[in-house]
């Protein structure tokens, strides 16, 4: 259970937690890959597309691959998973575009605004993302969640990625508050719970991708079920 005595400050994951980057990600190679005749429908591509993402993001975390790799190889990758092999230009070319274009994109999750109307008068909200700075800053404003977050804080600007302690005391200081007055509300077991409770603070997992349970903390299968805790 949650011990809402001491609560004051609640920490938001952005991807996979609110703003739902399977969807926008889905729009936006429906948009891109339309300019080419592929062998293959979006749908292909993104079945492909979303564990060799995951897998790159894990890398990324743990600082085993660089930015740019990040973004060309999990391309790269799920071309020849999709058995459609392409040139580094065409690679490239998509791997730019897609930076562009998914923060235009607005699809949240199912109860996204109507969880952060009910905690925005009792809680102040933050944001704390393993996202690049002005693609996340995008993608709050275009969706409508710019206004309800204090603080913000991406990887980029700290200089570090959950679930390495600094973040989290980066976002504390910032928000003025302590890890016993907090809680993180994250899809990834790994960067958003393990990094929060292991620095005193309370945390929520939404798991929105199917991860494997446990009971480090409450764990809910959509975002509504949030409400009975807080």
């Amino acid at each position: 259970m949650i011990d809402k005595d001491h609560l004051t400050d609640i920490f938001f994951d952005l991807d996979h937690t609110l703003w739902d980057f399977e969807a926008n990600s889905q729009a936006t190679f429906d948009q891109l890959l339309a300019h080419y005749s592929f062998p293959f429908d979006t749908a292909t591509f993104m079945e492909a597309y979303g564990p060799i993402n995951h897998a790159f993001w894990k890398l990324y975390r743990e600082n085993k691959i660089t930015t740019e790799e990040l973004r060309f190889v999990r391309l790269q990758k799920t071309f020849e998973a999709v058995n459609c092999p392409q040139t580094k230009q065409v690679i490239t070319v998509l791997s730019k575009g897609y930076i562009n274009q998914l923060s235009t994109h607005t699809h949240i999750f199912e109860g996204t605004i109507d969880l952060l109307d009910y905690l925005k008068p009792n809680y102040r909200l933050h944001i704390i993302t393993n996202g690049f700075e002005n693609v996340q800053q995008k993608k709050m404003a275009n969706a409508g969640l710019a206004p309800y977050f204090e603080v913000v804080l991406t990887a980029e600007k700290a200089g570090i990625k959950k679930p390495h302690p600094d973040i989290f005391n980066q976002a504390l200081s910032l928000a003025e508050t302590t890890a016993k007055n907090a809680l993180m509300i994250g899809d990834s077991f790994e960067a958003d719970i393990e990094g929060a409770v292991a620095l005193g603070m309370q945390a929520i997992q939404f798991n929105s991708h199917d991860e494997p349970l446990h009971n480090h903390c409450p764990i809910v299968e959509n975002l509504a079920e949030i409400k009975q805790y807080l």
